[in-house]
């Protein structure tokens, strides 16, 4: 069988059957190729197919998103939580399955980011506004706006940086569904009842300013781990703490995530620190060692 969709024209297969002029392109998209049925190749098909399902999950992480949106202007403030949460699963899964079945592609890239700026970006903001900002007036709306607007510049950067479609095992900058569950979670389980009322809007403030400059930083903060034979060999500690940290989530109904995510964070913060230290000593201690060698 010719390929004749490209150039429009009129194809007759080996066994007889004409298509192409004067047929839509999507009468024949998704018809079968056997008993000689006019369409694409099977093949194609499936390859459409495989392109097509983690879009669709990453549509609905959006949908979550904008959902949690709505449900949090209702005053939902828990349910708006729960749908950031399921939007931060459709996020991960949307890329686990682009890249199992090796369509990981520069639109789905970009598709990915638009989405997470309206789920990790915009509802968690508006949520925060909604929990507790509000009753500053337009100070409020700047300072809840923050974390969204960071995540959206930490995002155009993460794009017009990317290199390669490959998973890497480290992020510059804190990701914005890390810092946009650590802020939700904080506002929904912990807010207002951890500090009285002038340092519990301090701590807030904190909070939000903190993760902001944390996403737009130089900062290397690990990738959540892959559950793949070859990851979980060559990581097997971080795969361990990974599960048990989901675990502890699930078992405290979410209560345990801001802790969780919070040892995250510090704990990325020390390890960026650390190595940052050593690659300045190591070339310290180069220079005084090769003073001839080094410019």
């Amino acid at each position: 069988m010719c390929s004749s969709l490209r150039c429009g024209r009129s194809c007759v297969c080996a066994r007889g059957c004409e298509f192409g002029q004067g047929r839509r392109f999507s009468d024949t998209l998704f018809q079968s190729r056997r008993g000689c049925r006019r369409g694409i190749p099977e093949s194609s098909r499936m390859r459409l197919f495989r392109q097509l399902v983690p879009h669709l999950f990453t549509l609905a992480n959006l949908f979550s998103g904008f959902h949690a949106i709505v449900v949090i202007a209702q005053g939902h403030f828990m349910e708006g939580f729960a749908f950031i949460v399921l939007a931060s699963l459709f996020d991960m899964l949307d890329g686990i399955l682009s890249r199992a079945v090796g369509v990981a592609s520069e639109f789905g890239v970009e598709l990915d980011s638009l989405s997470d700026v309206v789920s990790f970006g915009v509802a968690p903001a508006y949520l925060a506004y909604a929990v507790h900002f509000h009753q500053f007036g337009g100070i409020g709306m700047v300072v809840s706006a923050v974390p969204a607007l960071a995540g959206a510049v930490r995002l155009a950067r993460f794009n017009v940086q990317l290199t390669t479609l490959a998973d890497k095992p480290e992020f510059v900058g804190l990701p914005i569904p890390a810092a946009a569950l650590t802020l939700s979670a904080y506002l929904v389980f912990f807010h207002p009842r951890s500090l009285p009322a002038p340092w519990d809007t301090a701590a807030l403030v904190g909070l939000v300013l903190g993760l902001a400059a944390l996403m737009v930083s130089r900062m290397r903060f690990l990738n959540i781990p892959r559950y793949t034979r070859r990851y979980i060999r060559q990581h097997p500690v971080e795969t361990v703490v990974f599960t048990l940290g989901v675990l502890v989530v699930v078992g405290t109904k979410g209560y345990a995530l801001f802790p969780l995510l919070l040892l995250y964070i510090l704990g990325s913060i020390v390890r960026d620190s650390v190595r940052r230290w050593r690659q300045r000593h190591a070339e310290e201690w180069d220079a005084e060692s090769f003073p001839g060698e080094v410019k």
